[in-house]
């Protein structure tokens, strides 16, 4: 399962009015190759599901993820900071053995 704080949901709500999207358009989350650590992670806006996909909600937020990324992501969260020290959407993986700086990739 992914979740998402109270910050990124905001967020996310925000990020779909200003781009004229929906309710409908969830959240695809997903793990790529490549980065510093190996993998790094996958975030955008989305209005289709595969039939293979994994779908959860949390704070009335669609969240899918495909079958091969749900094995690095799971019990994941997903948070927003606007603070000094980074600013945008942050992955708290707890499948990641190593992180980057940026915190855009990880290891598992």
């Amino acid at each position: 399962m992914v979740t998402v704080t109270d910050k990124a949901k905001d967020k996310i709500i925000q990020l779909r009015a200003k781009e004229g999207r929906t309710h409908e358009n969830h959240i695809r989350v997903g793990v790529l190759g490549g980065g510093c650590s190996g993998l790094m992670y996958n975030l955008e806006f989305d209005s289709e599901s595969m039939p293979t996909d994994m779908i959860f909600e949390d704070k009335g937020i669609k969240i899918v993820v495909d079958k091969k990324s749900i094995l690095y992501l799971a019990g994941t969260v997903l948070d927003f900071s606007d603070g000094l020290n980074g600013k945008g959407f942050q992955f708290v993986n707890p499948n990641a053995s190593r992180t980057c700086g940026c915190g855009e990739s990880f290891a598992v």
